[in-house]
């Protein structure tokens, strides 16, 4: 096994490419770059989904796997939020050198990441026809949502460790490996899903279930692949004997680990809560309306999700900063991620505006259906550059472990801004408001983050808490 020493030196964000004296920007690239791409391959692996159903199946399709989004997001918020504190935890042990500590927390984080893919599973099997009416899942789609939520659920607990395990890998600053990882998992389900729905080369022909029993087919071969593959590059984080020694709950480490994953899962099981609220005053409008949803929610992932990498990057490398011992790198890194966002987000925003109608109709094959969708899009997409923003101030806090006031300034916005902003405005111009309240709560966030990132936090000791 690589000594700690050795370990602790490689990968684009490990601390010694922090203290190597070169621009700070190049180090941000080097982070950034694949994970961008990583998370535009995540993203992509939805999309292509969205487009075979809507092409291949038809818009009550989408509109059946558009409702279930929020349901599974549910659950993914969970992980991401135990996934932050894990990797904000992981970086300063890594900036700090201490390899086995890593594995520790690795091995914590990712036996409760199972545990909550396992209980999402049992509860899925049982509940979701129940839920799905609940949220007003239009009748005529209600069965084919049914069908593919319960092959979905089945396959949570493979989704959510594969997920939790890309978080850790970049929080020991690698961004490269997750990238192979979503490669392949996109490549099998581009050639999966068709297959399926079509019933090509003697597969069964499963419709709108195809999607879901690609991605679990997509899930265990990459999570095959990541085991082999850090195996064999004797990665810091590769499932050897250590991690697996470590594959428990350690109160001690948990507790660390909650400490900033419950405030942030808590921040995304909001913004869950609130998706499946805003879904269900989209459902009102018809199937139209929730399959023009699920298309505007497609393109716009390809925006914010760009924009949450540079924001995890700020986290990220603050936090090997801390571990590392270098504070003072915690202004310069905030600062190029503010200017990443203003680049990279605004870009893709203005690609969006240009290319609206195109890319729309790759989900959707109804021209009124269309329509509304680039007009809803229209409505808010310029202000996930404004949401790029606020999330780079509140990673760069997280990195230190304040988490709880952002948090609570997130959810505060979402639940007194957001929320009422929709409804009366959706009440005064129709479905179109509901898209209104988006530019409202991301200005509102970033303003309150801003005043108390300038005000407070900055005049606060930063210290490690590993």
């Amino acid at each position: 096994m690589n000594s700690p020493r050795q370990n602790a030196s490689t990968g684009p964000g490990s601390s010694r490419s922090l203290s190597s004296g070169r621009p700070l920007w190049r180090t941000y690239l080097a982070f950034l770059g694949p994970m961008v791409l990583a998370n535009i391959l995540q993203s992509l692996s939805g999309s292509i989904n969205g487009v075979y159903i809507g092409q291949m199946l038809g818009t009550q399709a989408l509109a059946a796997v558009a409702g279930m989004f929020p349901v599974v997001f549910f659950f993914i918020a969970l992980v991401i939020g135990i996934g932050a504190g894990a990797s904000v935890l992981i970086g300063q042990a890594w900036g700090a050198r201490e390899v086995e500590k890593v594995k520790a927390i690795a091995g914590t984080a990712l036996s409760l990441g199972a545990l909550i893919g396992i209980v999402g599973a049992i509860l899925g099997s049982i509940f979701t026809r129940p839920a799905l009416a609940a949220l007003g899942t239009p009748v005529e789609v209600l069965n084919d949502a049914v069908a593919y939520a319960r092959v979905l659920m089945f396959s949570l607990p493979l989704l959510l460790v594969f997920i939790l395990y890309t978080q850790l890998l970049r929080g020991v600053g690698d961004t490269v490996t997750p990238l192979y990882a979503l490669l392949l998992s996109t490549g099998i389900g581009l050639i999966l899903t068709p297959a399926l729905i079509r019933g090509w080369g003697g597969l069964p022909q499963l419709g709108v279930v195809s999607a879901a029993v690609a991605g679990l087919v997509s899930f265990m071969v990459s999570l095959g692949f990541l085991y082999f593959y850090l195996l064999r590059r004797r990665h810091a984080l590769a499932p050897d004997a250590e991690l697996l020694r470590a594959l428990r709950i350690d109160p001690t480490l948990l507790k660390a680990v909650l400490r900033i994953g419950v405030p942030t899962g808590v921040q995304m099981v909001t913004i869950s809560a609130a998706e499946l609220a805003i879904l269900s005053l989209v459902n009102h409008y018809g199937s139209s309306a929730t399959a023009a949803y699920g298309a505007v929610n497609q393109v716009v992932n390809y925006v914010q999700f760009p924009a949450l990498s540079i924001a995890i990057t700020a986290s990220i490398l603050g936090a090997q900063a801390i571990g590392a011992g270098r504070p003072e790198l915690l202004g310069k890194i905030v600062r190029t991620g503010l200017v990443m966002n203003l680049a990279v987000t605004g870009t893709l925003v203005l690609i969006g505006y240009a290319l609206a109608h195109w890319v729309l109709g790759f989900f959707l094959t109804e021209k009124p259906v269309l329509e509304m969708a680039a007009h809803l899009l229209r409505i808010m997409l310029w202000s996930s550059l404004v949401f790029g923003m606020q999330a780079v101030i509140a990673g760069i806090m997280r990195a230190s472990g304040t988490v709880v006031v952002p948090v609570a300034i997130a959810v505060g916005c979402i639940l007194l801004v957001q929320l009422p902003a929709a409804n009366l405005l959706s009440a005064r111009y129709g479905l179109e408001g509901v898209w209104m309240a988006y530019p409202v709560v991301f200005v509102a966030m970033l303003v309150l983050q801003s005043a108390f990132y300038l005000l407070v936090w900055r005049h606060k000791k930063v210290t490690r808490l590993v």
